[in-house]
């Protein structure tokens, strides 16, 4: 027979690991437990097994990574639903085009430091993690080597050193990867830094969890982001209706009321949303249930893998025109393609 003491040893474990599992933010847990595994992927959405070997082969280049709460909306057995496609391997990926390259933006000629993107006049972009909460097949930085990035808990240290030094920087955008997968705590800390810098008067967070995983938009995150002295930007990627459910929409609601200015960026992607009646609907939901306003439409960054998704410019301002025909002028974003060099993103329109 156990003696009491045993009992109470085995209680007090049990309370301690329930204490832990509390402490642990929901959202780490859900991310932890998304799809990495093209079979799971294929078993879950009941997807054509003919598909199922060059999906392998394109993970194998660029990993697949879904949240389960994001896979759940999208259509079983499906090749072409609209989300699916965002982040499912094809075998288009493993076709070369003269025209796309890994780098399509220039990035590796525009760090300063580290890490530190310069490419704009007053801003800089920090890019601050290579992990995400899902894999977009059409991410321009697909490629990009985040394995040369300095590690570290400060590894931001030059990085701010550079920014303190720059007095004509007034925004610092944080980027990845994604940077909201990084640990509260550690961001925290990054963002007191900043705000130490007289001349910095906004911080801005580029995201796409507040979509694909609304659960990060918790009061630990608030808490942080809100609190400080710099301005609180947060754009969200939303690039079909079917993502702006109900929790996303909460989460958007839960920023706003804490002082948070938030804009959403989509890329115009072929099989997505390349017809205006998709492109509308997303930019009332998003506004109307949501509280964001669309800031940029953007033309797919010619990346090696994703030439799949591209759309032909001429068919793009077709699009906004009949979008800007159909809404109020600040529901239309603009349509923009990033060319490196240029001192800004140009407009197509």
């Amino acid at each position: 027979m156990e003696s009491p003491a045993a009992n109470e040893g085995d209680n007090l474990a049990v309370e301690s690991r329930h204490a832990s599992a509390l402490a642990e933010p929901q959202w780490t847990r859900l991310l932890a437990a998304a799809i990495r595994d093209v079979d799971v992927l294929w078993r879950e959405l009941d997807l054509p097994a003919a598909a199922l070997p060059a999906a392998r082969a394109a993970a194998k280049l660029f990993p697949l990574l879904v949240p389960r709460g994001f896979m759940a909306l999208m259509q079983r057995g499906d090749l072409n639903d609209p989300l699916l496609r965002q982040v499912v391997p094809l075998a288009a990926e493993l076709e070369q085009h003269a025209d796309c390259s890994p780098d399509p933006l220039a990035e590796s000629g525009c760090a300063d430091t580290p890490g530190l993107l310069h490419k704009y006049h007053g801003r800089v972009l920090l890019v601050t993690t290579g992990a995400c909460a899902v894999h977009c097949r059409y991410c321009f930085r697909r490629h990009f080597p985040y394995g040369e990035l300095p590690r570290g808990r400060r590894w931001w240290s030059d990085a701010v050193a550079h920014i303190s030094a720059d007095t004509s920087i007034s925004e610092v955008l944080l980027s990845g990867g994604d940077p909201l997968t990084l640990p509260d705590a550690q961001l925290a800390e990054l963002a007191a830094e900043l705000a130490a810098i007289p001349h910095l008067v906004r911080l801005r967070i580029h995201s796409r969890l507040p979509v694909v995983l609304p659960e990060r938009v918790d009061e630990r995150f608030l808490a942080w982001f809100t609190r400080g002295r710099l301005r609180p930007v947060l754009v969200i990627h939303a690039n079909h209706p079917r993502e702006i459910t109900p929790a996303v929409a909460a989460a958007c609601q839960r920023l706003r009321a804490a002082g948070v200015t938030v804009l959403n960026q989509s890329v115009l992607l072929a099989g997505v949303n390349d017809r205006v009646e998709i492109l509308v609907e997303l930019c009332e939901k998003i506004f109307t249930e949501a509280g964001v306003l669309p800031y940029y439409l953007h033309a797919l960054d010619r990346v090696q893998g994703a030439a799949h998704f591209a759309t032909a410019d001429a068919v793009a301002i077709v699009l906004v025109r009949e979008m800007t025909a159909r809404l109020p002028g600040y529901l239309v974003p603009r349509l923009v393609r990033e060319i490196p060099g240029q001192p800004n993103k140009v407009s197509i329109v």
